[in-house]
C-alpha cells in the first residue's frame, strides 16, 4: 500500500463537495434521500454512509456544488442522477477509522 500510496488534498472550496464532507443526495429513481461522508478507499464503509472517492457515487460528485443533478456512471451501458441537496465541511476529526481486513 505505501509503494502505491498517492497524497489526497483534504481541501475543497466551502461550497463543493470535497474529502471527508457529509452530503445529503437525492436518488430520483427511489425519490429518497441519503446522506453520506467522502473518505478514502480505506476508510469506506457503506453501512455507515461513508463512501469511497473511488466508487461511482463518489466520483461523480467531487467537486460538485449543492443544488448541481450529477450523473453517477455505473458502467458504459448504465447510469442514475442524484441531486446534492446540501454539503456539510467537516473535515477528518479521526472518528472515521480505518477498515480492517
Amino acid at each position: 500500500m505505501v509503494k502505491t500510496a498517492v497524497i489526497i488534498s483534504e481541501e475543497s472550496k466551502s461550497d463543493e463537495v470535497g474529502m471527508n464532507n457529509k452530503v445529503v443526495l437525492w436518488f430520483e429513481e427511489d425519490d429518497e434521500e441519503e446522506e453520506y461522508t467522502i473518505v478514502t478507499t480505506v476508510r469506506a464503509n457503506s453501512m455507515k454512509g461513508w463512501i469511497s472517492n473511488e466508487s461511482p457515487l463518489g466520483k461523480a460528485i467531487l467537486g460538485h456544488k449543492a443544488g448541481e443533478r450529477v450523473f453517477v456512471r455505473i458502467n458504459e451501458q448504465s447510469g442514475y442522477y442524484v441531486t446534492i441537496r446540501s454539503i456539510e465541511n467537516t473535515g477528518d476529526d479521526g472518528s472515521i477509522g480505518l477498515r480492517k481486513y
